[in-house]
């Protein structure tokens, strides 16, 4: 069993620093370490690397909260001084990594930077913050699962508790599920990262269809997810980054092999 210590990590007389906002400033600071180390081991530019993913940063930061609160509407309309409180948590990672996507793809489509390739370069780096950000929940008590007994359930306090759950006191960590999650996503896409380079953009799928198969898995247990009627709006987005993966490597790898072909044949002699 295990409890959170508290939202705040540091009081500075008035001001009160959250370990929610710490902690998600960590998982980016050292995802665009990751990503700065990758793309000099791969020969390209980190400088323009970086300023892309910085401006897909604060794109998806605006677009993680704007997603949440959108989905939340009904709370929001009746107390829109609240919307921009992320300090108390409220940012969809969904909603992050499409807003992200848009903003640092824009960027790199007007500079004439390798968009694919960039994307494959970041893909370690989404799953590193990822879970380093998700232990934020923790801090603020969210993102849990339904009430459990299991030995390394947790403690929610009693003003943090869903009303129908009011008299449980133990519940699924599901914030530490997916971070753990997130660390073997991390590990599958360092291990394969070589692997996958000949067919740009398919271990960015890799990391995309693997995360949303444990986001898919994890939702069912949370207590306080994002609805569209009776449909998890992150079980429905987990199902399409899915099936866009399944459908997606195999046809990078077949234009690679195609350009490939294409190229050989170029290459013989008498070939016009």
């Amino acid at each position: 069993m295990f409890r959170s210590p508290g939202a705040i990590a540091i009081e500075l007389g008035p001001l009160g620093i959250r370990w929610y906002g710490v902690l998600i400033a960590s998982g980016m600071a050292l995802g665009l370490w990751l990503a700065s180390r990758e793309a000099r081991r791969r020969g390209e530019d980190s400088e323009a690397l970086i300023k892309a993913a910085e401006l897909a940063l604060v794109g998806g930061l605006i677009g993680a909260r704007l997603y949440y609160v959108l989905f939340n509407w009904d709370y929001y309309s009746q107390f829109p001084g609240k919307i921009i409180a992320v300090w108390e948590g409220g940012l969809a990672i969904h909603g992050g990594l499409i807003a992200g996507l848009l903003v640092g793809g824009l960027y790199a489509w007007l500079k004439r930077l390798p968009i694919l390739t960039y994307l494959d370069i970041v893909a370690p780096s989404l799953a590193l913050g990822q879970a380093v950000g998700r232990w934020g929940n923790f801090f603020n008590e969210e993102a849990f699962g339904r009430p459990t007994d299991l030995p390394w359930k947790l403690y929610i306090s009693a003003s943090h508790r869903p009303p129908e759950f009011a008299r449980a006191e133990f519940f699924h960590p599901t914030f530490l599920y997916e971070s753990l999650w997130d660390v073997g996503v991390l590990i599958l896409c360092l291990l394969f990262r070589r692997q996958l380079a000949p067919a740009q953009g398919s271990l960015f799928l890799l990391y995309l269809g693997c995360y949303s198969v444990g986001r898919l898995l994890i939702e069912g247990l949370r207590t306080d997810s994002l609805m569209l009627g009776p449909i998890r709006v992150a079980q429905l987005v987990s199902g399409l980054g899915i099936a866009l993966a399944i459908a997606g490597i195999p046809l990078l790898w077949r234009r690679r092999r195609d350009s490939a072909e294409t190229a050989r044949r170029r290459m013989r002699p008498g070939a016009s």
